[in-house]
């Protein structure tokens, strides 16, 4: 029965070859890219805010699982993770949607009826064996990417007691809640050996002329009734901190790369590749900056200017009632998240692209009476640069933060860009 189901597709073979050899087959590279974009949108609506630093570890896994799964059927790279063997026709599209789907519902079960009907959909379309060679691919796949990251130790909660010393992270107002993700120094990253592979310099001691300037710019522009910030720079606050509205960081930087790759009409297997090395870029990005925070311990701008007269700093003057426009996250403020994602993700696109001079436009979605905003870009760094200073203008970042990002940061998008999913020569 199976050589007649083969016979009746066209296809000559009916045994079970190496993927390196099923990939050299024409049948086998027709699948539609846009399922990568359709379950990357999916993923968008159903990854919780409070996963905060983790948010694009779930986005990683299902891309890795969806390249991997294209790439043992289509051949051309090494694997990110895992190559599985494929029947000859198995169908790419199909095995991407099925990693997607298994890989979705095994950490999010919750959207489990919004997974199934959108695999059964793309399956509809596909031929029925080689749609069933396919999910068998994608199967295997998402099972190994799953096992590979189930104790890759981000579920494991540890706690952090700092000294009670001036310039030393405390608990900040008002929640004054303990120090979160402090796992990040532990757990393991998707591509970088170690999360300290690229440990940001050390910040500018609390009795330097640097620290003062940069306590008193905050001082004036980040406070929640600064009078020199501008309605604009406002704004660009409040976005990427999703006060007011929907976007979450992570879907910023996932809405760009699905225009890129819409746009510049990738295939389906460097559509895969590409944002398998967006997000697993960005996980390991702001795991590098979130655990040199638990090294540097170094205090939040709230209490640095609430306590400046601590600091034996004879240019920093404390203001015990100033508070910041954002609410200040729960860990140290040396170095900053959003620089690190914005310049390890921009380095991802740009090295993808070969360039960083590619314009878009980010939508905003308005929340509770909020218009829709719409602002675009020249490039990819100025889109990181926007990101990084919004944590300046919302008050919960010193400058220093988002440069000591930006200095180490695209190195992680080099290095997960020049190891893995690397073309076969």
């Amino acid at each position: 029965m199976l050589k007649l189901s083969f016979a009746a597709l066209g296809l000559a073979a009916c045994a079970l070859v190496p993927p390196a050899h099923a990939g050299n087959s024409p049948a086998n590279r027709d699948g539609d890219p846009v399922v990568v974009t359709e379950w990357n949108t999916i993923a968008e609506g159903a990854i919780p805010a409070s996963a905060g630093v983790t948010l694009p570890r779930t986005y990683a896994m299902m891309h890795i699982a969806m390249f991997d799964a294209v790439n043992s059927i289509e051949g051309g790279y090494t694997a990110y993770h895992v190559r599985v063997p494929a029947w000859q026709g198995a169908s790419s599209e199909a095995a991407a949607a099925q990693a997607a789907h298994d890989v979705l519902t095994a950490l999010l079960p919750a959207g489990t009826a919004t997974y199934d009907a959108a695999l059964a959909a793309r399956l509809a379309n596909i031929h029925p064996l080689r749609a069933q060679l396919g999910v068998k691919a994608g199967r295997e796949v998402a099972k190994k990417v799953l096992e590979w990251r189930s104790n890759d130790g981000w579920s494991t909660p540890q706690t952090f007691t700092p000294p009670a010393l001036p310039g030393v992270w405390q608990p900040t107002p008002p929640a004054f809640a303990a120090a979160g993700f402090v796992q990040a120094g532990d757990a393991r990253p998707f591509g970088l050996p170690t999360p300290y592979y690229y440990l940001p310099r050390r910040p500018p001691s609390l009795n330097s002329q640097e620290y003062a300037d940069a306590v008193n710019e905050i001082k004036a522009i980040g406070g929640v009734t600064s009078t020199v910030r501008t309605a604009e720079q406002t704004l660009q606050a409040r976005l990427w901190a999703s006060v007011g509205y929907r976007n979450l960081w992570s879907g910023v930087w996932n809405q760009v790369t699905r225009s890129m790759a819409t746009d510049r009409k990738l295939s389906l297997i460097e559509s895969a590749r590409l944002f398998a090395l967006v997000n697993a870029t960005m996980q390991d990005g702001v795991q590098t900056a979130q655990a040199s925070k638990f090294v540097y311990q170094l205090w939040r701008p709230v209490h640095a200017i609430q306590r400046a007269g601590e600091d034996l700093n004879p240019a920093t003057d404390a203001d015990p009632t100033w508070m910041p426009l954002l609410t200040t996250p729960p860990y140290p403020s040396y170095a900053g998240n959003m620089a690190c994602i914005g310049a390890s993700t921009a380095r991802a696109l740009a090295l993808f692209f070969g360039t960083n001079d590619l314009p878009f436009t980010v939508q905003w979605t308005g929340l509770t009476g909020n218009a829709d905003v719409a602002r675009p870009f020249p490039g990819f760094w100025q889109l990181a640069e926007h990101q990084a200073a919004s944590r300046e203008y919302g008050g919960i970042h010193y400058h220093f933060d988002s440069t000591a990002s930006q200095e180490v940061c695209p190195k992680v998008a080099g290095y997960i860009f020049g190891n893995y999913m690397r073309p076969k020569r």
